[in-house]
């Protein structure tokens, strides 16, 4: 075989990995794209914690956007936004008190873990699941409150 052949052969080669690699790491977040509205009733959230009724995750480039609406523990609205990579790198959140950065790390396709942390302290390592069908996904947080104790969470959202 010709050095020519053998060169081409070689590029194509490239780029076909190339390709596949990009549409594997488009694959991986897919299922979390989209509108998750929370599910009271499936959801055990302690009394007096913040509620995220809205969560959409959006894919721009390379970058996932998550776009959080809900109320504290007051009552009072709270909207935050992230921009990142699900990478495990912090990137900065805005909108959020108890948190300024977060980072994401692909577990498997349906399965991310995060972390939240504040002035460069972890406050939270949350677990998200999207169920097989794509239809539910679920969050527990394990979080330190005000007062330094340990608060577990669980909150479920239906896709819409």
């Amino acid at each position: 075989m010709n050095r020519k052949i053998f060169s081409q052969m070689f590029l194509c080669a490239a780029a076909l990995l190339f390709v596949a690699v990009g549409v594997s790491h488009a694959a991986m977040g897919a299922a979390f794209m989209g509108t998750w509205q929370f599910n009271e009733a499936k959801s055990k959230v302690p009394a007096g914690g913040e509620k995220n009724s809205t969560v959409v995750y959006t894919m721009s480039g390379g970058s996932i956007t998550c776009t959080v609406d809900g109320t504290d523990a007051t009552g009072q609205p709270l909207h935050s936004v992230w921009t990142g990579k699900f990478d495990g790198k912090d990137y900065p959140v805005t909108g959020d008190p108890a948190s300024d950065m977060r980072s994401y790390r692909m577990i498997n396709s349906h399965t991310v873990a995060a972390t939240e942390s504040k002035g460069g302290k972890v406050i939270g390592r949350v677990r998200i699941v999207v169920s097989a069908d794509g239809k539910t996904r679920t969050v527990t947080s394990h979080t330190t409150d005000a007062k330094g104790m340990s608060v577990v969470s669980v909150a479920v959202y239906d896709k819409q």
